[in-house]
């Protein structure tokens, strides 16, 4: 198994991302809510097969916040895609440990992703949250 990971490249959001969202039925968030206008994140590969991504907001306290995980349905070695996962989770709580921050944070609905998290020394906080976004024009 040869998975890597390396960091989103300009052309990814629209080359890979946009299409993986759109296959799982999501609504793809705009590029410019994306930490670095959708550079700010990582990819992870199965030798030259991308299979999942996530990004990573920094803020100016202890805390970094995991978001917008995304994978590509079309990848359906389940093994890999679970190791896949968890070296993008571990990799990205790593970025942020390296910048500083004392604290990841992700918001999740998916229980497969969940136990991924939970894997990995994550805990369970809130489970009676919604999400609310409001475009400020």
């Amino acid at each position: 198994m040869n998975l890597s990971a390396r960091q989103l490249q300009e052309s990814d959001y629209e080359n890979i991302l946009l299409g993986w969202w759109s296959d799982w039925g999501w609504v793809a968030p705009e590029k410019d809510m994306l930490p670095e206008n959708g550079t700010g994140g990582i990819i992870i590969f199965y030798d030259d097969v991308p299979v999942c991504s996530g990004f990573l907001y920094t803020t100016n306290s202890g805390i970094a916040w995991i978001e917008f995980i995304v994978s590509n349905k079309n990848f359906t070695n389940r093994s890999v895609r679970l190791d896949a996962l968890n070296l993008l989770i571990n990799s990205l709580s790593n970025v942020a440990k390296t910048a500083g921050h004392k604290y990841a944070y992700t918001i999740l609905k998916n229980q497969s992703l969940m136990n991924r998290f939970k894997d990995i020394g994550y805990i369970k906080g809130d489970s009676d949250c919604f999400e609310m976004i409001k475009h400020l024009k």
